[in-house]
């Protein structure tokens, strides 16, 4: 650690001889986390046991600012304990960029932003950095924002290749090959407002030898409403354009209301709805909504049971909850039922209309903050699934399906330097 201090000094000085402004800070995070599986993402088949792993998240955060200009860079491995040989000469994973991005400010209201970069807005429910995941979520993207006073106005655009081609060659990644957003934020006093228009362009051939590029727009507005005792927000969200030459027609409506009963105590409940399509639907019309780039852990239960990667182009959800808080000196309590509920009909091959009650889901979690860089966080969830839910995902209902995690975030910065 020594030694790494003394050569960063050493090309900071060399570096910066006659600029006026620098900071830098180096700070490191390790975070692994023991997760027992039983029944998680989806209900457990009849004769299948769960499982247990410890994965693990290992950054290294670089921040470095020059007068107008920032920089910086994230390094990341992700892991499973044991998915390689103790004797192993190469990583499974390897090193990843999970951020590296420049930004100059060309005036206290105007900047600009290229490179990997977290794109986060509002509650995170379209675009956010996906924090849960060990690998998180970042973009390659140009942005520009303008931020006066009360305001703030951001425009990204990104387009993705997966080589440095010399010929039309098909985008084989996951992933989006074109995207261009706009989001709009203003305050009224307790009252805040966004505006969100998402332009997202996927690639796929229409035939073996021509690539087409269907687009699908996500927009909407975020609400919120905030005093000393009051929380609360409001969404609405609609989708249109092509999906792989289909039509997309969905939306998603949600409210979350909270109250901060005492010092301690803070009570909430809420609703969200996202479009599905009926089981027995034979239109070609994408009726079912896409969270598109959320952090969808985050909602509709912490089982991911829901838009986890599964759940799309399905009969959409209903989600009914409640929200209780309770922090006592270096810990915070949390209990979250949820009731869910289809939003289209199911319907079986046999033309049985099925109940619309999917299950209900308990989550708790508990929080400890050990020291100023430690964390120490754990959860329990148990999903009490219906025929219904049978029916959506397969599985057992009457099985106990259930879900537990412990997670130790680790977060000392290692350098700290100002000039």
């Amino acid at each position: 650690m020594k030694k790494l201090r003394i050569i960063i000094l050493i090309i900071l000085g060399t570096i910066s001889a006659d600029i006026q402004a620098q900071e830098l800070d180096v700070n490191l995070q390790i975070r692994p986390r023991f997760e027992y599986r039983n029944g998680y993402k989806t209900l457990l088949p009849e004769g299948q046991e769960g499982t247990s792993q410890i994965s693990q998240r290992s950054r290294l955060n670089f921040n470095y600012k020059q007068d107008e200009f920032t920089v910086k860079l994230t390094l990341q491995n992700t892991r499973t304990w044991g998915d390689v040989a103790t004797t192993t000469t190469a990583d499974k994973n390897g090193v990843a960029v999970f951020e590296a991005w420049a930004q100059y400010d060309i005036t206290k209201k105007w900047s600009a932003r290229m490179g990997r970069q977290v794109l986060s807005y509002d509650n995170q429910r379209i675009m956010g950095e996906m924090d849960w995941a060990q690998q998180g979520q970042s973009h390659d993207a140009l942005m520009v924002s303008f931020h006066p006073e009360n305001h703030q106005l951001d425009l990204g655009v990104a387009y993705n290749s997966d080589a440095e081609n010399v010929k039309q060659t098909p985008y084989t990644v996951a992933n989006y090959k074109t995207m261009q957003y706009a989001w709009y934020h203003t305050t009224f006093d307790k009252l805040g407002a966004s505006l969100l228009l998402l332009n997202t362009g996927y690639e796929y051939a229409a035939t073996p030898t021509k690539l087409l590029i269907d687009y699908k727009q996500t927009f909407g507005t975020y609400l919120t409403y905030k005093t000393a005792k009051i929380d609360s927000n409001l969404s609405f969200y609609g989708q249109t354009g092509k999906s792989t030459d289909l039509k997309v027609s969905a939306w998603n409506a949600a409210a979350n209301f909270g109250y901060q009963i005492s010092e301690s105590f803070k009570a909430g409940l809420g609703y969200e709805f996202l479009s599905g399509k009926d089981t027995n639907d034979g239109s070609t019309v994408i009726k079912s909504f896409n969270p598109i780039f959320g952090t969808n852990h985050a909602f509709n239960g912490y089982m991911d049971y829901f838009y986890v990667g599964n759940h799309l182009n399905n009969v959409g959800l209903q989600d009914a909850f409640l929200k209780l808080n309770y922090n006592v000196n270096k810990w915070q309590f949390a209990l979250m039922p949820h009731i869910f509920l289809s939003a289209a009909d199911v319907v079986t091959p046999l033309n049985e209309k099925l109940d619309s009650y999917l299950g209900t889901e308990i989550d708790f979690t508990a929080g400890f903050n050990f020291k100023k860089e430690i964390t120490l966080t754990g959860g329990y969830s148990q999903m009490f699934g219906s025929k219904t839910l049978e029916f959506i995902k397969a599985g057992d209902a009457g099985h106990t399906n259930n879900w537990a995690w412990l997670m130790i975030s680790v977060n000392p910065r290692i350098f700290s330097w100002k000039k």
